[in-house]
């Protein structure tokens, strides 16, 4: 079993991976980290500092498809995602990875707002 947790450089992302990180400590599980970009040497610091059993995966760019996907993979418990507010417009042309992930989801998901 595991956690998965999209990180992105957002205060929406921050806010999801301490929710996952302190998750992990609570249930004594494997953090699946999902990690666009540049920022996995900085988790890997931070959550081995934590003493948080982890591993990160880099992202293919389509984040809401790499945590269903990573948490199917991982038989993962929990999925958290950080949210952030959109105007109605916004939500109409860009699309909702969040709904993605809700409707998608294998197992239960944490929303968190910073």
């Amino acid at each position: 079993m595991a956690i998965v947790v999209g990180h992105l450089s957002t205060p929406e992302g921050e806010k999801a991976l301490a929710a996952a990180e302190a998750e992990a400590l609570q249930r004594q599980t494997r953090l699946v980290v999902i990690s666009p970009g540049s920022g996995g040497e900085d988790v890997t610091q931070r959550l081995e500092a934590a003493s948080v059993e982890h591993v990160v995966v880099p992202g293919t760019g389509d984040l809401a498809e790499d945590l269903v996907r990573e948490a199917l993979e991982a038989q993962a418990e929990l999925i958290v995602i950080g949210l952030r507010r959109r105007s109605p417009v916004g939500k109409l042309i860009l699309g909702s990875g969040a709904q993605r992930i809700l409707l998608e989801a294998p197992c239960p998901v944490l929303a968190v707002k910073p």
